[in-house]
């Protein structure tokens, strides 16, 4: 995290689900720690990775890129990945604008992803 920013990037674990939680503006400044979130998912290798974009007002390529990285690594792996909403209109439309919406799986709802909620630390290991 940079020194006084504020938190934009959370993980936690619900069940057999792996949470990354996105906040406010998400852009370049922020792919050391979306980075740091995608390796606890990887090494927690869950059936299931949702990425929360619920709160994301602006993104920008990094994001995308990720995305795009994260959902070949997923694919590849025989893991599902989805996207949570409702998507900000700045979100949705760098999706659309880029071609790659209909590749994600989009839920509007956090119904999906269980009751047993637990924290993860960015060093803990799966192991």
């Amino acid at each position: 995290m940079h020194p006084g920013s504020e938190m934009k990037v959370h993980v936690t674990r619900h069940e057999e689900t792996f949470v990354i939680t996105l906040r406010g503006e998400v852009d370049w400044d922020d792919a050391e720690d979306f980075e740091a979130a995608r390796q606890t998912a990887d090494r927690a290798a869950l059936p299931v990775t949702v990425i929360d974009l619920s709160r994301v007002t602006f993104a920008d390529s990094m994001l995308l890129n990720a995305l795009l990285a994260l959902r070949r690594r997923h694919r590849s792996d025989g893991r599902d990945l989805v996207l949570l909403g409702p998507l900000h209109p700045a979100v949705r439309r760098l999706l659309v604008v880029s071609g790659v919406l209909e590749h994600f799986t989009i839920s509007d709802t956090g119904a999906t992803l269980g009751t047993g909620r637990q924290e993860l630390n960015e060093d803990e290991d799966s192991g």
